[in-house]
């Protein structure tokens, strides 16, 4: 890899796996897929494949809401996809999600199977099939999409920005870093300024915009991704770190997130989950011999 200092880009961009770093293995600039290999089918309506990164977690929190809610309909099998083994190159999943990102969901409860992929499209699916967790005010539905949607677009200069150069890339690059934290930290702000009039991100009430926030900026308000807490001073968001207590100590959150995790605790760890039962007799330190 040249250094940062003396890199010049060539004319034309080539591919070179060596300069991946940590990623390497997965990253590649085509899509489609690699290899041949059906995606399993469990007896509930909705089959959900996915890993428990931020991403994911979305998916879980909202699923195990509507269930706490009284929606039978919404009972699902998780699937684990583990991506650093590429999963999501198989076929079977490039069908469910061409774009071979986590998480990717089948309803198969409709007339024909219907395939929804990106978080922030499974949150709005399933918030309209069961009339949850997005108002039907016009404008109160109107906040909690634009605040949905700016999840979707802010994350990733957290996630694949600062996370990245901060947390994985194989070198420090002082530039790129400060670049990012800037703007993680201003995100930071834009919630914090909000979540100082607002007991949830789009207004009273619990909402999609609040799943999809909370696994990235709450969990990083914790001090629990990149192990960045310090070096971004996360406890100075006094507002932010009361809703992400708030949220955080909801039921369907703490189940949510064991859901289809593979790190941390054998006890938070749910890899796969097909009925509400699991979490009380499938969690790792269940089913895996203690050390």
């Amino acid at each position: 890899m040249t250094d940062s200092a003396d890199y010049v880009p060539p004319k034309i961009w080539t591919w070179d796996k060596a300069s991946g770093g940590r990623f390497a293995n997965i990253n590649r600039p085509i899509a489609g897929p690699t290899h041949d290999k059906e995606l399993p089918v469990g007896r509930h309506p909705l089959q959900l494949y996915s890993l428990a990164t931020p991403n994911g977690v979305k998916v879980t929190i909202m699923l195990e809401e509507l269930l706490a809610l009284g929606h039978g309909g919404a009972e699902y099998d998780a699937w684990l996809i583990r991506i650093n083994d590429g999963d999501q190159f198989g076929s079977g999943f490039v069908s469910v999600n061409p774009n071979s990102k986590i998480p990717a969901l089948l309803d198969r409860s409709e007339p024909e199977p219907v395939r929804v992929f990106e978080s922030g499209s499974i949150l709005m699916y399933l918030a309209e099939k069961f009339g949850a967790f997005l108002p039907q005010n016009r404008a109160a539905r109107a906040e909690t999409l634009s605040w949905l949607q700016w999840q979707m677009g802010s994350a990733p200069f957290l996630g694949g920005g600062f996370g990245h150069f901060y947390a994985y890339a194989p070198v420090k690059i002082e530039y790129a870093i400060n670049r990012y934290a800037m703007e993680a930290k201003r995100q930071l702000d834009v919630l914090d300024r909000r979540l100082a009039e607002s007991e949830y991100v789009a207004g009273p009430d619990y909402t999609i915009a609040d799943m999809a926030i909370w696994p990235w900026y709450g969990v990083l308000a914790r001090g629990e991704i990149y192990e960045a807490g310090e070096f971004l001073q996360v406890q100075d968001y006094k507002n932010l770190q009361r809703w992400t207590e708030l949220v955080g100590a909801r039921p369907a959150v703490k189940r949510g997130r064991m859901v289809n995790r593979v790190f941390g605790d054998p006890a938070s760890q749910l890899h796969e989950r097909h009925e509400a039962s699991d979490f009380d007799t499938k969690t790792q330190d269940k089913v895996a011999p203690q050390a």
